[in-house]
């Protein structure tokens, strides 16, 4: 009998590849989507694209709208910037404890379940320098998890599953192309078009394009401005 798992879904690169591989190590996935105030909601159409054709029956939405605490360019009227990618500082783009409320979300859902397992797409390698995609933020909440719910106390393990961690991103598509996941049905973009094109320059269209030049794979994304 399989376990089950809870995989945050954004809709982006990421977690399509986190919830191909949740699948293939035999996880019956539940899939969680937030619908956070962010700008490109569009990603939520996404995340309910690739939860369909990965055969998830259980796909979820929550709502919880930061915009309500802003202080990022996407849940506040702050330009996203598209000046290039740099590592080395946290960009704007950060959401105030965005990962924190999500696998607080996703614990809370997995706790109802009877799930232990978390699945998320964080990597350190390639994620503009946020500090909730590090390896140290990630066992730190799963500690937390053993200690803050009914079911950790009473005896469940909880563990978070952040099998893209070390990955950068060609190596995350190389992943997920051989567990086939069809990339065309995921949004990266942080500041789309109104019909949907990917803008091209921010950071996460300039990760998600150097990831698929670097992987020898083609690049599905429909950009704006090619990124």
């Amino acid at each position: 009998m399989s376990k089950r798992a809870v995989v945050l879904l954004s809709g982006g690169l990421d977690s399509a590849t986190a919830l191909a591989w949740a699948q293939r190590q035999g996880f019956e996935c539940t899939t969680l989507a937030a619908d956070y105030g962010q700008r490109h909601r569009v990603e939520l159409a996404a995340a309910r694209r690739v939860a369909a054709a990965h055969g998830v029956r259980d796909h979820r939405e929550v709502s919880v709208d930061l915009r309500a605490i802003g202080g990022s360019a996407l849940t506040a009227d702050i330009d996203v910037p598209k000046a290039g990618v740099d590592t080395a500082v946290i960009p704007v783009t950060y959401v105030p404890a965005r990962n924190s409320v999500f696998l607080s979300l996703a614990l809370g859902l997995a706790e109802t379940l009877g799930a232990g397992d978390l699945v998320a797409g964080m990597n350190a390698l390639d994620y503009s320098g946020y500090p909730d995609c590090r390896p140290e933020f990630v066992r730190a909440f799963e500690s937390l998890a053993n200690v803050a719910t009914r079911a950790g106390v009473e005896g469940t393990r909880f563990t978070v599953h952040t099998p893209l961690m070390t990955l950068d991103k060609a190596g995350i598509i190389r992943l997920g192309t051989s567990l086939g996941v069809d990339y065309a049905l995921t949004h990266s973009c942080y500041d789309p078009s109104a019909d949907g094109l990917a803008c091209g320059a921010c950071d996460s269209c300039r990760l998600r394009a150097k990831g698929f030049r670097e992987a020898g794979v083609p690049d599905p994304t429909r950009y704006a401005v090619h990124a």
